[in-house]
């Protein structure tokens, strides 16, 4: 609200320890969120170093937990993620974005565009470091990419210069800042739309 932002997804770092309790938390704070306030908030995880071959499973238990919005934590460069967990990501129905992907593949931004699942670019230190890759990548294989915060406080959160800065040192032209910023969260909220009606 006061950063002029008319939605918010709040996707917490979780294991399959702590999914229900944090799904739950999310959840009702979101729904307070949404009845007190005119902001559209999207209780979501984002799945953090789980073994690459349990992704899927877990995505799936999220979104039976109530999650509307599943990320998973992609394999970057910044932090030590198990080889496959990009592609075990791109896999699965349940996921809607795979988050700083590091140096992902031609062929697994193909995945992501045939899946319709979002590529993260983040002015996320560390991991904002291969962000020209995914770019670059992704565009080609009409992957659809999102811009994210990832903020961890609210300092971090977007705002526009950022958003401007982000993309340009990322090589992203400005005809795709459009697609980037406004069409491709709109779709993203599309896909989430049969949440909005049975929370109201």
């Amino acid at each position: 609200m006061v950063r002029g932002y008319s939605a918010i997804a709040i996707t917490d770092h979780v294991g399959i320890g702590s999914l229900a309790r944090v799904i739950k938390e999310i959840s009702d704070d979101c729904a307070l969120a949404r009845a007190y306030w005119d902001i559209l908030a999207i209780p979501g995880v984002e799945l953090t170093h789980l073994p690459a071959k349990a992704v899927p499973e877990v995505a799936q238990r999220a979104k039976e937990l109530g999650a509307w919005l599943v990320v998973v934590h992609g394999e970057t460069l910044a932090e030590p993620v198990e080889s496959g967990t990009n592609l075990a990501a791109l896999q699965s129905p349940h996921v809607d974005i795979l988050a700083h992907p590091g140096l992902i593949t031609p062929e697994h931004a193909a995945l992501a565009a045939e899946k319709g699942i979002f590529i993260e670019l983040t002015t996320r230190k560390g991991h904002s470091t291969t962000n020209a890759h995914v770019a670059s990548v992704c565009l080609q294989a009409k992957a659809r990419l999102l811009l994210n915060s990832d903020a961890h406080q609210e300092s971090d959160l977007l705002s526009p210069i950022l958003t401007t800065t982000t993309l340009v040192a990322a090589g992203v032209s400005s005809t795709e800042h459009h697609v980037i910023l406004d069409e491709n969260p709109r779709l993203l909220l599309q896909r989430l739309s049969h949440h909005f009606s049975a929370s109201a």
